[in-house]
């Protein structure tokens, strides 16, 4: 799940109270390459008797496309991995100035402040701009910002340049932390190509994939869950939930997870929380 610290529409404070009102025991705080809101979520979860596991979602890249890697059962206070987070953070910083510039030059200056303003904290993307062009007037809605300006090959549209993944993966572990690859099912890769990623992955140390989520089709379950079994990989699940006017699942409303996986917190030790 994300908060405000990251591309989340909620407070870490009204997360967690969303997360009791809807009746799930234990939660992940995944959000964007930091680690800011998972002290708070420590505490408030506690107060509600809710299992919080500190995560992070790292943007990194493999063979030239984005892949996002999740670290679930980090310890927040390890140097490399903060060192890692803060290389990439700086990288959005200079991203969203130039994203910004672009925008002026074509018309339409102070992006970079709106989109800020928006975010709620320092973590600012492509969608927080979006959001801004709507605000603006200057376009209809999301899709249409990207379309016409934020996509790729588009007027401000900037290439990322993310980490390799085996170094979010390093990063991670060194944290103490379970590797999760985020989402496989909307990379849009070939079973061949997905195989490939999967088994690099877990070459560099990975732990598990993400076979039921929020932000990917139902259908894709059943073949992620067996792509887990054979590579000996736990299986995650999870909303992806970033607020309720955003478009995965609700918190709680996602498919089991297929017979025959291991649930990846069973590996982070709370076998308590086993539910299929």
């Amino acid at each position: 799940m994300h908060s405000l610290h990251s591309d989340g529409s909620l407070s870490v404070e009204e997360l967690v109270a969303r997360v009791a009102e809807r009746g799930v025991r234990l939660m992940a705080l995944t959000d964007h390459d930091n680690t800011a809101g998972i002290v708070e979520a420590q505490q408030k979860a506690a107060q509600r008797g809710i299992g919080l596991i500190p995560g992070v979602e790292v943007s990194s890249e493999w063979s030239g496309i984005g892949i996002h890697i999740v670290g679930l059962g980090i310890d927040i206070h390890n140097r490399e991995l903060q060192r890692g987070l803060a290389r990439i953070m700086e990288f959005r910083d200079w991203r969203a100035a130039e994203i910004s510039r672009l925008l002026a030059v074509a018309g339409m200056p102070g992006a970079e402040e709106g989109a800020r303003r928006l975010a709620g904290s320092r973590m600012v993307g492509r969608t927080h701009f979006a959001r801004w062009l709507k605000d603006t007037g200057h376009c209809q809605d999301n899709a249409e910002a990207f379309q016409r300006w934020l996509g790729r090959g588009q007027v401000a549209y900037v290439p990322s340049d993310w980490i390799p993944m085996s170094e979010a993966v390093d990063w991670i572990r060194q944290s103490g932390g379970i590797a999760v690859v985020a989402h496989p099912g909307r990379y849009k890769l070939s079973g061949s190509r997905l195989r490939a990623l999967c088994e690099e992955f877990r070459a560099a140390g990975g732990g598990a994939i993400e076979v039921s989520s929020g932000s990917q089709g139902a259908a894709d379950r059943e073949h992620l869950g067996r792509l887990a079994q054979q590579l000996d990989l736990a299986a995650s699940l999870g909303s992806d939930f970033h607020g309720p006017e955003i478009g995965h699942a609700e918190i709680g409303q996602i498919f089991p997870l297929p017979e025959g996986v291991q649930p990846v917190w069973e590996r982070l030790g709370y076998a308590d929380f086993s539910l299929h």
